[in-house]
This record gives structure tokens, C-alpha cells and sequence, in this order.
């Protein structure tokens, strides 16, 4: 399944939207959380600054998001993970509205009380979550739903590979193989639960062969490249829709970022982050468009900045937003 020329220049747009955004939430993050503006004695206080909490950010790892939602439409279904503002953004979530809940602001997508690993966007049927594998057994749910009302759409869930030897996602991939439901697990392989390499916690090099366990396809993805991937979930979108069962589709990606800001990284080898971004996908894709004569080098230099002004107003929008009053503290905790 080859991308038209409308799919390359759209996952090239997105790859450099979600490089955009998360490079500058790298930097917003880390407002008022370093001394001297925190308590005398701390070297990073997580609960300071404009954006608190935890941030775990996907820069290197944009592939994933747009070859696989390049297939989706509106009415299909994405469960991300912990770290999701690549899913979201290539899924179509409000950026305003998604950088504001960061902000906690009134005018988030959960009203300010979610933040970043909580983002719920009904309208284009996104959510992720902070406990590691949930969001299997969610996309699960999801596809049973389109299955009963007889409609083709399909759900994904994306996931890391630490999430992989979680129970919950072995549940879901036996339940979807035997309903056959229209659900595609896709595994980010990143190298790294949180600090532990992936070889000293999983018994197989490929969570794709798990797939032979519960009659599903497996695809094992060796390269972050957008293309690859867009072949691969193509085949798994399509099939899912035809109603003919779930795939497993693993792909080896890089994080260029620690696990969360913040993160000291002591586990990893001395210049990995930098040896991994001489492998950056954006130009490689961004070579190819222009290769082919979809962009010269003036329009590409347009649609940069018009993204890098798109990003910064999104985090205008959420900086000057209002604060959630006090007594609001107990609404909107159900969707209606």
C-alpha cells in the first residue's frame, strides 16, 4: 500500500507539528521548576512552574502516530498512552484545547483536572491514560461497540512495550481474537520501560511473535520510519474494517527525551539521544516530498513557520486561559 502525494505531505506536516510542540513544551515545562525560583536545597521541584506534574514527551517517536492515523477517520477510535501528544495531535485533537489541560486551564479539554496523561477529546474519539497497558482492553471496548451497531469503524490502541508484559494487554488481544473485533494493538518499542531496557525485561526480542499465541497477524517494524509504518497499519486498518479481527503491529522507534523532564537518564549509554537523532525520520520523509516535487525548499520553509505559529498560539491560548474556580472543583467529572 503506497501514500498518495495528499497522505506524505499530511504525515509530514504532522511529524513536524508533534516535533514543534514538543520541543516547545521541553522548554515551557521546565519554567519555575529549577533553582533558584523553588525551595532552597531542590534541584527540580515537578509540582512548580506554569505546567506541573509529570511530562512525558514523544520527540523521535512521531512514525508511530502519523502512519498509523493516516488510515483513521473521524469515527475511529484512538486509546493512547502515558505519552500521548503525538497520537493526539495526529488523531486531530483541539491543540488549544489539549495545551490548556496541560496548563490546567478552565478551558481544557478536561476542564484543567486530567492534565497531560488524561486528555479525553469526545469529537475525535481520543483519550489516553496514565496506567501502563490500559488502554488495550479500552480500544477493545470501543471496537465491540462499532461491531454491534454494524458500523466499519475501528479502534487503536497504542501502547510501550513495558505494557506488553502487563496482564491486561494479554486479556485484550485473547478477547479481540476471539470476537474477531476491529481493534489494532500497536506496541512502541522505545527500548525503555521507564529505565529498564526491554531485553531485561521481556523473554522475546519481538513482541510481534505474541501474536501467533491468540491467531492474530504480527508485524514486526525494525526501522522509524513513517512509510514503513503506513504500509504495515494500512494492511491492519483495512482488515479490522473488512470485520475480519485484530493485528499486532510492533514498531522500534527512538525517544530522544528521558522517560519524563526531568529525568536524570543515568541508565542510558553515554550520547545515545544523539547518536539516535542522526537518525531523525522528519528529514528523511522531508527528502522524499521534495524528491517527488511536492514542496521546494520556499514552501517548505512556509509550512514550517506556519506550524511553528500554529504551536506557540496553542500555548498562548493555554497561558493566558482562566484557572477552574474553587467551587467548580466537583463538575465535569462524568462526560454527558
Amino acid at each position: 500500500m503506497d501514500a498518495t502525494a495528499e497522505q506524505l505531505l499530511w504525515m509530514y506536516e504532522k511529524m513536524i507539528e508533534i516535533r514543534e510542540y514538543e520541543e516547545t513544551m521541553a522548554r515551557v515545562y521546565l519554567e519555575g521548576k529549577l533553582p533558584p525560583k523553588i525551595q532552597k536545597g531542590l534541584a527540580f521541584d515537578i509540582g512548580a512552574g506554569p505546567v506541573p506534574g509529570e511530562m512525558h514527551l514523544a520527540a523521535g517517536q512521531e512514525p508511530v502516530a502519523v502512519g498509523v492515523c493516516a488510515h483513521l477517520r473521524a469515527d475511529d477510535t484512538v486509546v493512547g498512552a502515558h505519552r500521548p501528544h503525538h497520537f493526539a495531535i495526529a488523531k486531530g485533537v483541539d491543540l488549544d484545547a489539549m495545551t490548556a489541560e496541560m496548563f490546567g486551564k478552565d478551558t481544557g479539554l478536561g476542564r484543567g483536572k486530567g492534565g497531560h496523561m488524561h486528555l479525553f477529546d469526545p469529537v475525535v474519539k481520543f483519550s489516553c491514560s496514565g496506567i501502563v497497558g490500559a488502554g488495550a482492553p479500552q480500544a477493545c471496548g470501543a471496537a465491540l461497540a462499532a461491531k454491534k451497531l454494524g458500523r466499519d469503524s475501528v479502534a487503536v490502541a497504542f501502547f510501550g512495550e513495558g505494557a506488553a508484559n502487563q496482564g491486561a494487554f494479554h486479556e485484550a488481544l485473547n478477547l479481540a481474537a476471539l470476537w474477531k473485533l476491529p481493534v489494532v494493538f500497536v506496541v512502541e518499542d522505545n527500548k525503555y520501560g521507564i529505565s529498564v531496557e526491554k531485553s531485561a525485561s521481556t523473554a522475546i526480542a519481538s513482541n510481534a511473535e505474541r501474536a501467533a499465541g491468540y491467531g492474530m497477524p504480527g508485524v514486526l517494524i525494525e526501522r522509524n520510519d513513517a512509510l514503513a509504518v503506513f504500509k504495515v497499519a494500512g494492511t491492519a486498518v483495512a482488515r479490522a474494517r473488512r470485520g475480519e479481527g485484530p493485528t499486532l503491529i510492533e514498531v522500534k522507534t527512538d525517544r530522544y527525551f528521558g522517560h519524563f523532564q526531568g529525568d536524570p537518564e543515568t541508565y542510558r549509554p553515554k550520547g545515545e539521544a544523539k547518536e539516535l537523532r542522526q537518525h531523525d525520520p522528519i528529514p528523511v520523509l522531508g527528502a522524499l516530498v521534495r524528491d517527488m516535487g511536492l514542496l521546494d525548499a520556499n514552501s517548505d520553509a512556509g509550512l514550517r513557520q506556519r506550524i511553528a505559529t500554529r504551536v506557540q498560539a496553542a500555548y498562548d491560548f493555554g497561558r493566558n486561559s482562566p484557572y477552574p474556580r474553587p467551587e467548580d472543583a466537583l463538575l465535569h467529572v462524568f462526560a454527558e
